[in-house]
């Protein structure tokens, strides 16, 4: 996603987060009260937003290992 200079791009703005997407697609939020007096603009260079990108990643990925062992009873008092 940040290979060769790749871009991200604004998408939207909700719940104080500022939406951006990597040129693959991927959506991740940057929080505005991490922002200070920095300037975000509407397409910018992904390596610049890395550690957003890491953050929501592995946000995803444990959000995921929780629905599957929500779903498959692993864990739970049948």
């Amino acid at each position: 996603m940040i290979e060769n200079n790749q871009k991200v791009t604004f998408r939207f703005y909700r719940d104080s987060y500022l939406w951006y997407a990597t040129e693959c697609g991927f959506e991740f939020p940057v929080p505005i009260a991490e922002a200070g007096n920095a300037t975000f603009l509407a397409e910018d260079r992904a390596i610049l937003f890395m550690r957003y990108i890491r953050k929501h990643m592995e946000f995803l990925k444990k959000s995921m290992e929780q629905r599957n062992n929500l779903e498959f009873g692993n864990g739970c008092d049948n």
